[in-house]
């Protein structure tokens, strides 16, 4: 089969030659035939013809693309399909790559590295037996001096050979049992390799490029957990390397990763010698501040904190040394200090907030006695690093932060809240001194008369309170009631300022709720920066914070709340995001009031939007209209998602409870609901092809299933009713029922696509908020679902059965209407089968799940003649063919559920003894290569229930379905299928084992036992 390019993708025989392929892959403007050529390519990397023009590429007459792609070739060769090579031609092989990388060594730098990768990766297949001195043989062969290339070539190309060595080790899939035995041969051979790299390192006369290369193998080899006494002598040359220059990335990077292996904190007198080192850059380092060296001042704050955070418990054990690892601790808090403004002037202080972490861990894991000789040491640390948190938090002055990008602006706000996240920690250690510490600061700043403060100043204060209010019970901290006072003093003349103090007052609400008498004292505060379209997101989020911690006590400051809020609302000074949040606020504020003041409250409130709801309901939709309904609607479901009059979602506990009672009255949400429901229908009836306002109109609706209906004022159509409160009964479940049945109901039938999806949810929702009291409606809404699937079948609607079957079927007065719909769905389900189901996935899948929760909560459901179970077991056994995921588990659950009801549901036990052979061959293709191999775990599970609950038939059934040659894999023989047939058969208690058995013959069936792709599996 050829292409129009020329190729031939079934034997690979190219039509071109490999250089023109190459050349189309890098160089052809034509993306459609770079594409061709890149597949093309990768086919030919792996096919067995790429052992001859591997070779044929690397030909000193091709450009370096064509040698790269040769070696490259080589290395997939050697490291993917290791077993296809004969054991004979492991020493041919060997010495080709060895002349080619001698070739190399003077030649194209990336085809030099390629071929040490390919060479590495022979080496690691035939250690330690075929090649059990691999390391010393290759700097045998590269310091012969017969070799044509010059000394430092061959040097530098047994280096490279050297560093890629431990990092395909690294990265390559080995077998489990061979991973070990490699390294521990690699650990036995760094001794042919780090006496050459000292060698090479200290001696002067080593080129810098050399000196370079030697710190990044021996930053490669330490990376394999070798032994840190082992590297002293190198880590100490790597010290010195670092006054050079060219050499400090690289010595850093080598000192890094020889201090950071797992296993280094076993050598104690080998990291007390590396204190001193450290300390020793300390002048290097305040050099390279000084002159704004950022890559220097980095590079020794990644030594100092890799050694402190890695180590630190190791340290703090060495009592005796104390002194020398808090002088360590004092050089990070220079690092975290370090001068200017995070990340314009300064990248590194970032780096050590985690040592912190690690070190307070630590401190805080000693037992009391020496927990207490520590904490007298390092809690002075600690608060001095809290100083110096807020001062790297401090904002720059306003011309300067002007003139920052966002992305500079950006990066500053993630640092801040990681400098919150670390206050917070030391909260745990420093505990209500803190805040008293923080307060004083604050107080003298405020209060000093001496010298006027900056603003930024006063804002990191305020944001060091903020940080720990608002994951910290400050509820019983003394100095809070001082703070409110504090806060109204604060003069606010910039804009983070002010964001900072509506963010510390939102921390505070639960505080507020527990000292209501201080709320008048910021209020005035959070109303005023409403106004402000630069305090949106800060403002907008506190007053929601208030209205629903504060709620029982803002009924006073109500009227101003809501006009204040009205007023920007009407003005859009707020973006929508913000608007939803704000009705969200004004609910909590109004489920505290009588009936009365709310039905006046919402009168204003409401109103302008339901008259501008009437103009848009008149309009032609279009874009523009379309927005406009979308937000209203938004608004409206916002306002009615919080306002709960009947108070369920109230999380007061104990004595303190100040919940209001329940209304004797109407619901003022049903009443605003029954005034627009005409409209919302009006709307709807336009929009009933529109997804999104749809489903606002649904998420609407589904804001008044807690709600408290009178089932009197449902049943009129005006308000006269509202003068009559004699009578009425509340029932949320009937109004909600009544409302849809009053029209809605007829056009939810009519919807398509994402539409039904929203009225299924609302019912979904309601279900599983009210469960029994929900039963009232359930031949309702069965009937109703019944109508909708059988116009559109729908996911959703057989997830909202599936509620249905798990509350409801088990009651005997619910269960005619739950069957009724399950037939019905499981009918239309089986026609669309007939019909092809691969393209409803989604239904495929709901379904399965539908008929598992069936069987695990009702088996009664299979017992019903109108049901046809042979077509439903059918069914499913298709679907364990499907290629998604999420539906092949699916069916594997319906299964696992089914199989253990042989023996209690006749139906189903006679399906199983008909067709189980069916569902077993099913199961056996998809372990033999039809299926993913990561849901091979399900079809274990189904393994086992036919072992455990039919063994007599699996047994006839497993020998039957294994004896056809080829089935179901052809690389399987005879004497392998019959192992796990035997297996599986043997094994009823133990569904791990069979997991494991079913894992293994699933590699045997795709010919990836024992390759390196199968490693982690």
């Amino acid at each position: 089969m050829r292409n129009s390019c020329g190729y031939s993708f079934v034997t690979l025989e190219p039509c071109l030659p490999y250089p023109a392929a190459l050349h189309q892959l890098y160089y052809d403007p034509n993306i459609e035939n770079k594409n061709l050529a890149q597949k093309w390519l990768m086919q030919a990397q792996v096919s067995p013809q790429a052992w001859h023009f591997s070779w044929q590429l690397l030909q000193p007459d091709k450009v370096p693309e064509i040698q790269y792609f040769g070696a490259s070739a080589l290395h997939i060769k050697i490291s993917r399909y290791w077993s296809d090579i004969p054991t004979d031609q492991y020493e041919s092989l060997k010495a080709q790559l060895f002349t080619q990388i001698t070739r190399f060594a003077s030649g194209s730098k990336i085809v030099l590295t390629r071929l040490c990768v390919a060479l590495a990766s022979l080496a690691l297949s035939m250690m330690p037996d075929a090649w059990p001195c691999a390391v010393a043989d290759m700097v045998r062969l590269f310091q012969a001096e017969d070799s044509p290339v010059d000394g430092q070539g061959r040097c530098l190309a047994l280096l490279e050979l050297l560093t890629v060595l431990p990092e395909e080790f690294q990265t390559s899939r080995l077998p489990q049992y061979r991973k070990g035995l490699v390294r521990a041969s690699l650990a036995v051979e760094c001794g042919a390799v780090f006496p050459l790299l000292e060698q090479l390192l200290q001696q002067p006369s080593s080129p810098s490029c050399v000196r370079q290369k030697v710190l990044k193998c021996f930053s490669s080899w330490v990376q394999l957990e070798v032994p840190l006494q082992d590297c002293e002598a190198l880590i100490q040359a790597a010290f010195a390397a670092l006054q050079d220059s060219e050499l400090f990335d690289s010595s850093v990077e080598a000192i890094v990763n020889a201090i950071s292996q797992p296993d280094a904190q076993r050598y104690v007198n080998t990291l007390l010698k590396l204190i001193p080192l450290v300390l020793g850059l300390q002048e290097q380092l305040r050099q390279a501040v000084q002159n704004g060296d950022m890559e220097t001042s980095h590079g020794i704050c990644r030594i100092a904190v890799a050694l402190g955070e890695n180590h630190s418990r190791a340290l703090l054990d060495q009592v005796e040394h104390w002194q020398s690892f808090l002088a360590l601790v004092n050089m990070i808090m220079f690092c975290t200090g370090i001068p200017g403004h995070y990340p314009v002037n300064e990248t590194t202080s970032s780096l050590t907030l985690t040592f912190w972490y690690t070190l307070q861990d630590d401190i805080l894991s000693f037992e009391a006695e020496k927990q207490a000789v520590y904490q007298q040491v390092y809690r002075p640390v600690y608060f001095q690093l809290v100083d110096v948190l807020l001062h790297k938090a401090q904002f720059p002055p306003d011309e300067e932060y002007g003139f920052w990008s966002s992305d500079e602006k950006e990066q500053f706000r993630i640092y801040r809240v990681d400098i919150s996240d670390t206050l917070m920690y030391v909260y745990e250690m420093l505990g209500a001194e803190l805040l008293s510490n923080l307060y004083d600061k604050l107080g003298r700043l405020l209060t000093s008369s001496e010298e006027p403060y900056s603003w930024q100043h006063t804002e990191a204060l305020l944001y060091g309170f903020q940080s720990i209010a608002e994951t910290i019970d400050v509820n019983y901290s003394d100095v809070v009631p001082g703070l409110i006072g504090l806060i109204p003093r604060i003069s606010i003349s910039n804009v983070q300022l002010a964001d900072t103090v509506m963010f510390t007052i939102g921390a505070l609400s639960e505080w507020l709720a527990d000292h209501p008498v201080m709320i008048n004292s910021v209020l005035p505060l959070v109303l005023h920066a409403l106004g402000n379209p630069e305090l949106s997101v800060s403002s907008v989020s506190t007053l929601k914070k208030i209205c629903r911690e504060c709620k029982y006590d803002l009924p006073p400051y109500a009227a101003n709340i809501v006009a204040v809020s009205q007023d920007v609302l009407m003005k859009q000074i707020h973006k929508t995001s913000q608007c939803m949040w704000l009705m969200q606020a004004l609910g909590f504020l109004l489920s505290a009031l009588q009936v009365e003041e709310i039905l006046k409250n919402l009168h204003s409130l409401i109103s302008p939007y339901i008259q501008q709801l009437e103009k848009l309901a008149e309009e032609i939709p279009n874009p523009s209209n379309k927005l406009a309904i979308v937000h209203i609607l938004g608004l409206l479901s916002n306002l009615f998602t919080t306002l709960d009059v009947s108070h369920h979602e109230d999380d007061h506990e104990g004595s303190e409870l100040r919940k209001l009672p329940v209304p004797q009255g109407p619901n003022p949400v049903v009443v605003v609901l029954q005034q627009v429901f005409q409209l919302i229908q009006k709307v709807l009836s336009k929009w009933l092809n529109d997804a999104q306002v749809v489903e606002i109109h649904g998420i609407l609706w589904e804001g008044i299933q807690n709600f408290p209906v009178s089932q009197e004022m449902l049943n009129q159509r005006t308000m006269m009713w509202l003068s009559d409160s004699q009578g009425s009964t509340f029932a949320s479940e009937t109004c909600l029922w009544s409302l849809f049945n009053s029209g809605f109901c007829c056009c939810c039938c009519s919807l398509r696509g994402n539409s039904g999806d929203a009225v299924c949810a609302i019912f979904e929702k309601s279900v599983k908020t009210l469960l029994d009291d929900f039963a009232p409606m359930v031949p309702q809404l069965c009937e109703m679902l019944g109508r909708m699937y059988s116009t559109i079948p729908q996911a959703s609607a057989l997830d909202l059965t599936r509620q249905l079957v798990h509350i409801f079927a088990h009651e005997p007065a619910h269960f005619p209407p739950i069957e009724a719909l399950f037939l019905l769905v499981t009918s239309v389900t089986l026609t669309l089968f007939q019909q092809g189901p691969r393209d409803h996935p989604d239904i495929v899948d709901s379904f399965m799940q539908l008929l598992a929760q069936a069987l695990k909560r009702k088996p009664d459901l299979f017992l019903c003649e109108r049901l046809d179970v042979k077509a439903v077991f059918q069914c499913a056994v298709l679907a364990l063919k499907f290629p998604e995921a999420p539906t092949v588990k699916a069916s594997c659950g319906f299964f696992t559920e089914l199989l253990p009801r042989c023996g209690e549901v006749e139906p189903v036990g006679k399906v199983v003894q008909e067709d189980g052979r069916m569902l077993l061959i099913a199961v056996l293709e998809a372990i033999g290569g039809q299926a993913s191999r990561s849901l091979m775990d399900c079809f274990a599970d189904i393994l086992f229930a036919l072992n455990k609950h039919c063994f007599s038939l699996l047994s006839m059934w497993i020998k039957e379905a294994l004896q056809p040659p080829g089935f179901p894999s052809a690389r399987l023989s005879p004497e392998q299928k019959d192992t796990f047939s035997q297996q599986i058969l043997r094994e009823r208690v133990n569904k791990r084992r069979v997991k494991e058995m079913v894992k293994e013959f699933t590699l045997l069936c795709r010919g990836l036992h024992g390759t390196d792709y199968t490693a982690d599996y």
